[in-house]
């Protein structure tokens, strides 16, 4: 400070001649005294020491100060003219000058501020040098001060004068008149270094007071924004919390809703106030949905960003990403619909932003196109005025070149707010009209409007500048291109105007008043949450017996008892269920054998019967050594153990395991919900696919012996003709109850008789048909027909197995060497050896693995890999569950938003920190909210 008041003191001195003033200096303060002049040697050395040249060591101090004083501002211009030379050269070179312009005005711009660092330590050194001597200095200076005219004195002279006078130093500097002034150095002349340095300390100390005054005052007004932005911050988070909560308008805080024209410049000035482009853009309508914008200002981080919570995106640092996907959002509306009132959510974090919420609307349109609705105009007005009741703020775009009359934003404000309450008024396109006409617009009285209007200059120039850096805010280009036009005409937009102009205090603006707006609709807003929390609170009690529940709790508890039925499963199906499941379909294979080989087959038509040389009733009195009944068992065991018992027994064991867990699920809280209930059936199915080849290929490989040669052994054979005759008797009762249902389905058993007696005198050759018989005959329908062939064809398999049964129970069957004469027998024992060795790979290959995985599977996938929106998803699939952790998240909203009230008020200072909520009305703040 003392080196600026120095430099600039000194200057005017030399103006007027250096020599004339180190004349008066000399007359005023002689050698005696202890002058400038006095060649003691400690003054010769400080001289040698400072300024190594011969001129007098008087007007060295004075030339030195004048030098550096006008030295600078030269070095400033000349590094300043750089940029602008490279600028010219840049304009008239070719494409790849650019680039080199751009290289050349980075190093022009490191070049300047080293030369500006060289500057600033050759100023700390010399005032450092200086010091030394500024007391013999000061009392030069004062000596020509006493000499200079009133009139002459410079208007930097003035205020130190003037300064001077207020802390009672005197008129003229180094007087000690006026109350608490120093003493005169005339009448003490022991202690004129100490009268000057008080002089010099006072002026020094009363300069600092007034920028301290200025830095306390702005530092005052930063806390007082800090601390607004901070209550308008948790009022946005109370708003959000409030929205989720839902039902009642009464628990809605408020917004600002952005309305306008299509053409007013309405995206241009959200951008503006974000600093990216980041809405839709297009020839055609594209905003068709509400974007409900929330602004987050992050002071402690330089990363900008936007969010979709609706859509759980994540992070996105590209504001065109932002804005591709607004535009597919909207343009999702289709163009017979073409506008929706299902809002979009988008939060944008970033250090530029203030802390806001704004609501964007499609803008208000005249004409409706010829590929658009006709009612589209008013699905649009209904649209807005849904949004701009109370208590929302309204933000009103109007161009500047378009009368405030005809401003169909402003027509639709005064419809719900007819006095201007809520309204701000945003004039945009400031530069497109008369600078007079633009300042009597914003101070319009004939559309007044409490909250004002401010004009604005939205849309950033084309090109910025020419060393424009990438990534540049927006909001920096617009408030540049603002100051440059309002700047221009002060007496219109100036601070002594009476208009507000400008997007940064538009921005100041929409803070106040977004502030002030919840802080008076908040009392309300806190009634209607303690009235509804008492409701959510008396039904969780009614209802649900204050029983606690979560998303997360019902799903561990759904899956424990799921888990649980599936340990009981595991403990009643083993290795002879398995037996009894395989053992039972290779019965039917069996059967089957049987039928094809022994048994009678189907009649296909009413010609006469083929008389067989080889019948089933005559094989107990058949030659032991007979071909063909040794050919027929020996095919017959062939086809058993060749059928692939392998693949067949792990089918059947896989499907019977499916069917245990679709019951079990069946069973459990899980049958409500189809996200698990297809979960559950994948892990089942990924487990039993991955075993399933090679289980099957074992089993395969530990039956290949018995495809050559099957030994059997008596207790076998006991237990096979036993089993035998229990498969015979079953087969036998399906027969018997497959013939009651034809009589049933052709009216009658008489009728079904007749029919059969028909086809037996066909077969035998009493009767002759013509034709097959597909179209009727015997004066018998073709379908009565067919229904006569199938009775016959169960009556004679019915006689058959009656005829086995005696046969397999006869004392020519007890003996295992009558193997032939008992095929039924000797199959059903290789079944039985083919079962049990199945069923030990079965059990280690499949079945062991799979109760191993299976719950292990289903912690994956209904588990801790599950998101909290899946578990919220799942949980809310159940009706009644769903209503439960309704209630719940309502209870829970309304105390957190009713907390967040409560920090407000603690942050306010109107209650105790930890003080609990009652009625009594806080202490009003400095922004106070009650």
């Amino acid at each position: 400070m003392s080196s600026r008041v120095l430099a600039a003191g000194l200057s005017p001195l030399v103006r007027r001649g250096a020599g004339q003033a180190a004349r008066q200096y000399h007359a005023r303060f002689p050698r005696a005294s202890g002058g400038l002049l006095a060649s003691d040697a400690a003054v010769r050395a400080t001289q040698r020491r400072i300024w190594a040249h011969g001129s007098s060591f008087h007007n060295a101090v004075t030339v030195r100060n004048v030098s550096f004083s006008r030295l600078l501002p030269k070095i400033v211009v000349k590094f300043a003219r750089v940029p602008a030379m490279f600028g010219g050269l840049m304009l008239g070179g070719a494409a790849w000058v650019q680039y080199q312009a751009v290289q050349a005005g980075n190093y022009a711009s490191d070049q300047f501020n080293k030369a500006t660092g060289a500057v600033s330590g050759f100023t700390t050194s010399l005032f450092g040098a200086v010091s030394d001597v500024a007391d013999q200095t000061k009392r030069g200076f004062d000596s020509t001060v006493d000499n200079l005219k009133e009139t002459e004195r410079p208007e930097w002279m003035e205020k130190i004068m003037n300064l001077h006078k207020s802390i009672g130093t005197g008129d003229k500097l180094g007087e000690g008149k006026g109350n608490g002034g120093g003493p005169d150095p005339k009448k003490d002349p022991k202690k004129p270094k100490e009268a000057r340095a008080g002089a010099a300390a006072a002026a020094v100390a009363g300069a600092a007071a007034y920028g301290h005054e200025e830095e306390e005052g702005k530092t005052m007004e930063d806390a007082k924004d800090d601390q607004m932005m901070v209550l308008t911050r948790k009022m946005i988070e109370i708003r959000n919390i409030l929205q989720k909560v839902g039902q009642s308008s009464t628990l809605n805080l408020p917004s600002i809703v952005v309305i306008g024209s299509q053409s007013s410049g309405k995206s241009s000035v959200l951008e503006a106030i974000v600093g990216h482009e980041f809405l839709p853009k297009g020839t055609n309508m594209v905003t068709r949905r509400p974007i409900e914008l929330t602004l987050v200002n992050t002071p402690d981080s330089r990363s900008e960003y936007g969010e979709f919570p609706d859509l759980g995106l994540g992070k996105l640092h590209d504001f065109s990403s932002i804005q591709r996907t607004l535009t597919d959002l909207n343009l999702a509306v289709s163009n017979a619909e073409c506008v929706s009132d299902d809002p979009i959510h988008l939060t944008i974090y970033s250090p530029n932003v203030p802390d806001l919420s704004l609501i964007d609307l499609p803008g208000y349109i005249q004409v409706v196109g010829q590929n658009q609705p006709f009612a589209l105009k008013q699905k649009i007005t209904e649209l807005c005025d849904k949004y701009i009741q109370p208590p929302n703020v309204i933000l009103a775009i109007s161009a500047a070149d378009v009368d405030l009359a005809n401003s169909t934003a402003l027509r639709a404000s005064r419809r719900v707010d007819p006095r201007g309450e809520r309204t701000i008024g945003v004039v945009t396109k400031m530069d497109l009209v008369d600078p007079v006409r633009g300042s009597q617009v914003l101070s319009d009285k004939q559309y007044p409007l409490r909250l004002g209007y401010v004009g604005v200059i939205s849309r950033a120039p084309s090109v910025v500048g020419l060393f424009k850096k990438s990534g540049t805010n927006l909001s920096e280009h617009i408030t540049k291109n603002e100051n440059s036009f309002f700047s221009q005409h002060p007496l219109e937009f100036g601070d002594h105007s009476g208009v507000n102009v400008g997007t940064t205090r538009l921005k100041k603006k929409l803070m106040t008043v977004l502030e002030q707006t919840m802080s008076s609709s908040l009392q309300s807003t806190t009634d209607a949450i303690q009235q509804e929390l008492e409701e959510a609170t008396y039904e969780f009690k009614v209802q649900y017996n204050d029983r606690p529940l979560s998303a997360e709790s019902y799903l561990a508890e759904s899956l424990d008892g799921f888990k649980h039925s599936f340990k009981q499963f595991t403990e009643s199906f083993g290795r002879p269920e398995m037996a009894e499941l395989l053992k039972n379909e290779l019965d039917q294979r069996m059967l089957d054998l049987l039928a094809q080989r022994y048994w009678n087959r189907p009649i296909e038509d009413l010609s006469p019967a083929r008389p067989e040389p080889d019948s089933l009733a005559d094989l107990p009195k058949a030659d032991p050594n007979s071909l063909y009944w040794h050919r027929q068992l020996d095919a017959s065991i062939s086809s058993l153990t060749k059928l692939g018992v392998g693949r067949l027994a792990t089918t059947v064991v896989a499907n019977s395991i499916q069917s245990h867990v679709d019951r079990l699920i069946s069973n459990s809280t899980f049958v409500n919900h189809p996200f698990a209930r297809q979960a559950i059936t994948e892990a089942a199915n990924t487990i039993l696919n991955e075993r399933f080849y090679s289980t099957s290929d074992q089993v395969e490989n530990c039956i290949k012996p018995y495809k050559f040669d099957i030994d059997i052994e008596s207790r076998e054979w006991t237990t096979g003709r036993d089993h035998a005759s229990g498969v015979l008797k079953k087969e036998l009762g399906d027969c018997e109850n497959a013939l009651k249902h034809l009589e049933t389905s052709v009216g009658g058993r008489r009728k079904l008789r007749e029919v059969m007696n028909f086809i037996d005198k066909c077969r035998k050759g009493d009767v002759l048909v013509e034709s097959d018989g597909r179209s009727g005959a015997g004066g018998f329908s073709a379908a009565l027909l067919t229904r006569g062939r199938e009775a016959i064809f169960l009556r004679d398999r019915a006689d058959i197995i009656k005829i086995r049964l005696l046969a397999v129970k006869s004392k020519q069957c007890a003996n295992m060497e009558n193997k032939y004469y008992c095929p039924e027998v000797f199959l059903d024992a290789v079944a039985s050896k083919l079962t049990s060795t199945a069923v030990l790979f079965l059990n280690v290959e499949l079945l062991s693995e799979f109760y191993y995985n299976f719950p292990r599977e289903l912690d994956v996938r209904l588990g801790r890999h599950l998101s909290e929106v899946e578990i919220e998803r799942f949980a809310k699939e159940d009706s009644k569950i769903a209503k439960h952790l309704e209630v719940i998240r309502r209870k829970e909203l309304l105390e957190l938003a009713l907390d967040k009230i409560q920090s407000m008020r603690q942050l306010e200072g109107g209650r105790e920190p930890g003080a609990k909520r009652d009625n009594q009305p806080a202490k009003r703040g400095r922004w106070g909210l009650f």
